[in-house]
């Protein structure tokens, strides 16, 4: 049987769900309706339902969704019910801000290594992380690491890019601002902080000040 296809902003707005589901249960939230989720993440209720339908039926009607049951269910449907080892190549301040960031274990991922080019922080600790230097990403191969995060200037992306796909990671996931090539079974996520601060001054209403 084909399988279906899920387009991929149902999959971008599952991690949403989950965080929301994670915040309503902390306050008490046994069971949840999808506008109650939805009110709460501001988003269309009947979009948090579409979303869901792709993956099959969670909710119970007049009741609407166990909590817990549907975090468990988002967190499957996503993989992360497992741990996945993660390595980041760049450790300048955006590097060791992302190493130091304490969200991602919460989801179940790993910073297990770190790689920079500078000699001056080559055998530094960022936390428990000691930093190596990029010419051995090679390695990597025998340490069973599938994603890996790019923290490295632009000039230097599509060579990182290219090494840590000769070295067998799977996902990419990119804060550097550029396009790169590579095969087309590595998923890779790019994301360009400066391109989203673009748009909101779109969204915010400013008084303009004109000169006498």
């Amino acid at each position: 049987m084909k399988r279906k296809k899920i387009p991929d902003e149902a999959v971008q707005r599952l991690p949403i769900y989950l965080r929301g589901l994670l915040s309503l249960s902390q306050q008490g939230h046994k069971n949840i309706s999808s506008k109650r989720l939805a009110d709460f993440l501001g988003v269309n209720h009947w979009q948090i339902r579409k979303d869901l339908s792709y993956f099959g039926g969670f909710g119970t009607p007049g009741i609407g969704y166990n909590t817990e049951k549907l975090r468990r269910q988002i967190r499957k449907i996503l993989k992360l019910s497992v741990v996945h080892k993660a390595v980041l190549v760049g450790v300048g301040y955006l590097g060791s801000a992302v190493l130091k960031y304490p969200g991602f274990g919460m989801l179940g991922f790993n910073i297990v290594a770190a790689f920079d080019n500078d000699p001056k922080k080559i055998g530094r600790r960022v936390g428990n992380i000691m930093i190596e230097d990029v010419s051995n990403l090679q390695a990597l191969q025998q340490r069973e690491i599938e994603i890996g995060i790019i923290t490295v200037p632009c000039d230097a992306a599509q060579e990182t890019f290219n090494k840590l796909i000769a070295a067998g990671i799977k996902g990419i996931l990119s804060f550097s601002p550029c396009y790169k090539t590579g095969r087309q079974k590595v998923k890779v996520i790019t994301i360009d902080i400066a391109m989203d601060l673009a748009r909101l001054p779109y969204y915010i209403t400013t008084r303009r000040i004109t000169k006498v």
